[in-house]
């Protein structure tokens, strides 16, 4: 049994969304249980120990590959039994730092939130991605995936060291999400001042190139006009989408970080997505839990969510006009029978369900 384990991640706050149940649930079977990444987060203090990172952003940081050389004094002085490592960029750097402190016993997992490269990306970028993960696989006892390009990639370029296993996520907490009651979605409504006839839809996540905001802003110019956008989150890309929606007026609305989604879901008749890549996004998961159909990119992560046609649409990525033409099909054939089977495919990822499995994978 592993006694003592380091779980890592880029930001704290990756671990805070998406591992406390994993981290308390190894704590509970006895281990000892560091933390890894940067920042700190009061909501991580059940952990026996915390290993500060200050990862930088840029994989090519210089930055980078001295927290990789520091942490690598940490391994040989803690001597890990197990290490897990989540996020592309600490899973580099972490693995490095297992090939210079030596590996010994201890054991490697990486769980794959989504390579951020594949078949159709620049040459440059993917051959400096995957050349990373091929320097650490040799360090690397399992590889944990959570779709199935990414199954592909992981055994096409042998990105593992030992096997590769397939997840079904990480599991979404679905008590905070289900379907609004006609009077709970008038009154989200009112509340975020939008039209009681207005076509609703949302998306939440990071403004970055790769989630690419700005075409579903553009693609609004081919939609009528009682469409609203809903797009919460911050990112570097913020400004430059305000500055784009300028003359959309209220129909695209950028209400920066959200805490809470559950007024937004409760507002929005779909749920709609530009993303370049993605590993099993989250955010489209508890749209569905809402009840709301998909309308997202055609790519890995995507694919597995979506049946097209059943709980939503999938469209080329950067096809505004596809996005636009998808869209118009929900609002003209209306959203109950695909609100029932976004539903009952949200339920797969439920965390109860999906904890077990997952846990099991990734205890070796």
């Amino acid at each position: 049994m592993s006694k003592k384990v380091l779980y890592c991640a880029s930001t704290a706050g990756h671990l805070v969304s998406f591992h406390i149940p994993y981290m308390k649930k190894l704590i509970s079977d006895g281990r000892t249980v560091h933390g890894g990444g940067r920042g700190q987060d009061e909501r991580l203090s059940f952990l026996h120990g915390w290993q500060e990172l200050p990862f930088e952003k840029s994989i090519t940081s210089p930055g980078n590959f001295l927290v990789a050389f520091r942490l690598a004094k940490i391994l040989k002085r803690e001597k890990y039994d197990l290490i897990l490592v989540h996020t592309s960029l600490a899973a580099f750097f972490v693995r490095l730092a297992v090939m210079l402190a030596g590996k010994g016993k201890t054991k490697v997992v990486n769980t794959v939130h989504g390579y951020l490269f594949d078949e159709n990306t620049g040459a440059l970028k993917r051959k400096l991605l995957l050349t990373a993960e091929k320097i650490t696989a040799k360090c690397t006892d399992r590889v944990i995936v959570m779709n199935r390009q990414d199954m592909e990639i992981a055994k096409k370029y042998r990105l593992s060291g030992g096997d590769v296993v397939f997840i079904s996520g990480m599991g979404v907490d679905m008590t905070p999400y289900s379907p609004a009651s006609p009077q709970a979605k008038v009154e989200a409504r009112r509340q975020l001042q939008i039209p009681d006839d207005a076509f609703v839809m949302v998306f939440a996540a990071e403004f970055s190139g790769r989630k690419n905001q700005s075409m579903l802003i553009s693609a609004m110019k081919l939609l009528p006009e009682n469409t609203v956008l809903l797009l919460p989150g911050r990112g570097e890309l913020l400004e430059s989408c305000k500055t784009q929606a300028e003359d959309l007026g209220n129909r695209v609305r950028l209400p920066g970080f959200v805490t809470d989604m559950s007024k937004y879901y409760m507002a929005a008749d779909i749920c709609v997505s530009s993303s370049r890549s993605e590993g099993l996004p989250f955010n489209l998961m508890e749209a569905m839990a809402c009840g709301l159909p998909i309308v997202a990119t055609e790519v890995k992560g995507h694919e597995d969510l979506v049946t097209d046609g059943e709980n939503g649409y999938l469209f080329p990525y950067g096809d505004k006009a596809a996005f636009a033409d998808a869209v118009k099909k929900i609002m003209t054939s209306g959203t109950e029978a695909m609100s029932k089977a976004a539903i009952d495919r949200a339920q797969q990822y439920a965390l109860d369900k999906v904890l077990p499995e997952t846990y099991e994978k990734m205890v070796i």
